[in-house]
């Protein structure tokens, strides 16, 4: 069983090579992740941005720049377009930010003639923590892209996290879907729409998973805490995956355990054609390495 993300590194080294663009990967985080990548075998890489600055950073990092291939384009948001022109020609499987702000990098996934977002698709943000508290890997969406998902975007990224389990080799996930109360509140729509997925999972109307709710975060993560409060049914106590309700708790989530518990990260965008990697411009390279792996074994 993968309760580490070097495992997933591991697990990808034995499929086939990926195709990785790197939009407007100018600083080093970036290059030296996609450069572990290729070194592992994971990836051939194709880098998008300014050609003087990649090749800067490759000798300071002393690294070979012909293990890449390199398409000069100076500009953020021209270098993010090409990258996805590139994913729509076939000429690359997975998409990764590079240097470029976050908002950059959206616009030109979204962009409706030249993006990489199918018609009607809702892009989530699905992370993969490696917690020193927890007992194994924690799929955890949506952290950073949809504000207040409704019941039918809950429903999706929720098929997203299931996919991302079977991926890393969890043939039936557990997962949570958080509300501040494990206790039923018709008043409180995090707890509403938990029950509603609760009872569509009871009827196989969604598939691949054990699923419960509403359950409070510390029943989903905690043996003693879901002993005390009365709380079984497989999930509580050994959760795979969490759903938050809303931006604001799935983003606390995520920095609280990174800064906190000092965990590691792989994250990525689901819903788009291809995996598009989403880390922050000051995550580490291994952080963006164990990205590259999830995107990569998906």
């Amino acid at each position: 069983m993968i309760t580490k993300l070097a495992q997933v590194v591991d697990l990808v080294k034995s499929k086939p090579k990926k195709r990785l663009v790197a939009a407007f990967a100018n600083d080093d985080h970036t290059i030296e992740a996609v450069n572990n990548a290729v070194d592992l075998g994971i990836v051939d890489a194709i880098l998008v941005g300014d050609e003087s600055a990649i090749h800067k950073v490759c000798k300071q990092l002393n690294i070979g720049v012909n293990k890449f291939h390199i398409i000069h384009e100076p500009d953020e948001m021209r270098a993010a377009t090409l990258s996805c022109d590139l994913i729509n020609q076939k000429e690359a499987d997975i998409l990764m930010k590079g240097a470029l702000s976050t908002d950059k990098y959206m616009r030109a996934i979204l962009n409706k003639e030249r993006g990489v977002c199918p018609p009607n698709a809702v892009i989530t943000h699905i992370a993969v923590v490696e917690n020193p508290a927890y007992h194994k890997l924690l799929i955890a969406s949506d952290c950073a892209i949809i504000p207040a998902p409704d019941l039918k975007q809950k429903q999706l990224i929720l098929q997203h996290i299931i996919k991302t389990a079977h991926a890393i080799g969890i043939e039936k996930p557990k997962v949570a879907i958080i509300a501040p109360t494990e206790q039923m509140s018709a008043g409180m729509t995090a707890c509403a729409d938990a029950a509603i997925l609760s009872k569509m999972a009871d009827r196989g109307q969604i598939t691949g998973a054990i699923i419960d709710g509403p359950i409070s975060l510390d029943v989903a993560v905690d043996e003693e805490a879901a002993r005390i409060k009365k709380m079984s049914g497989g999930v509580a106590g050994d959760s795979d995956g969490l759903l938050f309700p809303n931006i604001e708790s799935g983003n606390v989530f995520y920095k609280c355990s990174t800064k906190f518990n000092k965990a590691e990260v792989g994250a990525f965008l689901a819903g788009a054609k291809v995996p598009c990697v989403l880390s922050s411009r000051g995550d580490t390279s291994l952080t963006k390495l164990y990205s590259i792996a999830i995107a990569a074994v998906l």
